[in-house]
């Protein structure tokens, strides 16, 4: 478990990168961004974001090593590592929208003590440790609404890998059909904070690398949510799905996602 201390170093710094962030988000044009695959941006900010945590969580945490998107450090230590998406949402960002977010998470011994969302247009820090979740250092617990007549569930359309799109828009007319309605934020970590905090009641997507949910889907957990995979195992890390959400709508949307073949 980090320290008081720790926890303070590390919000100062998702607070200085934020604000990296949020200045240079006018001054980025299309000719400093680049495509790493089909509809997967990276501009110079993702990079320099990514330094600048690296940099700063090694003095916070010297001996942890890292599994960062974009690739901007070697040091490595299976027993204690950081998982870091420098902005969750590029594409967001470049168009100049506010939902894009700071993700980290920190693996001990295969398991995650810490984690942290931070989304600097809104000044808000989801973080989760073993005491709970918290947002803006004030502890919160996810929603408990039980009828799927009565949430919002958010999910993510598929950008690059189209090959079950018919099955994910199967699930997605049911959930037009028989919820609130579906919102697409274009973070995931930003839709499992909200899914933690019960701005959601669940988020479900597929075909995601492990820094886009890592830290995300820790304090959905500490915030008394289920995660899991689409077979409700729990490879939804480094698996190819994930579904979060208050334990009641968790269950309801795995029997409703087990209908389909993904």
């Amino acid at each position: 478990m980090l320290t008081t201390d720790q926890e303070q170093a590390i919000q100062q710094l998702v607070n200085t990168v934020g604000i990296f962030q949020l200045k240079e988000q006018s001054k980025v044009k299309t000719i400093q961004v680049a495509e790493k695959s089909l509809n997967q941006l990276v501009s110079y900010v993702d990079t320099e974001s990514e330094k600048m945590l690296v940099a700063g969580l090694q003095k916070i945490t010297p001996s942890a090593g890292y599994l960062t998107e974009e690739e901007t450090t070697t040091i490595k230590n299976d027993q204690l590592y950081w998982i870091i998406d420098p902005i969750d949402g590029t594409t967001n960002y470049l168009f100049d929208h506010t939902k894009f977010s700071i993700s980290l998470a920190l693996y001990k011994e295969g398991s995650p003590i810490y984690a942290c969302v931070h989304i600097p247009a809104d000044a808000e820090t989801f973080k989760a440790n073993p005491i709970g979740a918290f947002l803006n250092d004030k502890l919160f617990s996810c929603s408990e609404r039980i009828e799927l007549k009565d949430t919002l569930i958010a999910t993510g359309f598929p950008y690059y890998n189209f090959s079950e799109m018919n099955e994910y828009l199967s699930v997605l007319q049911e959930l037009m059909k028989r919820t609130k309605g579906v919102r697409r934020m274009g973070s995931a970590a930003i839709d499992l904070a909200y899914t933690a905090y019960g701005r959601f009641d669940a988020f479900y997507e597929l075909n995601l690398s492990p820094w886009d949910v890592a830290g995300g889907a820790y304090i959905v957990q500490q915030a008394g949510g289920n995660v899991s995979d689409f077979s409700n195992g729990n490879n939804f890390v480094f698996g190819n799905t994930i579904l979060a959400g208050n334990p009641s709508i968790h269950s309801q949307l795995l029997e409703l996602i087990a209908k389909e073949n993904f």
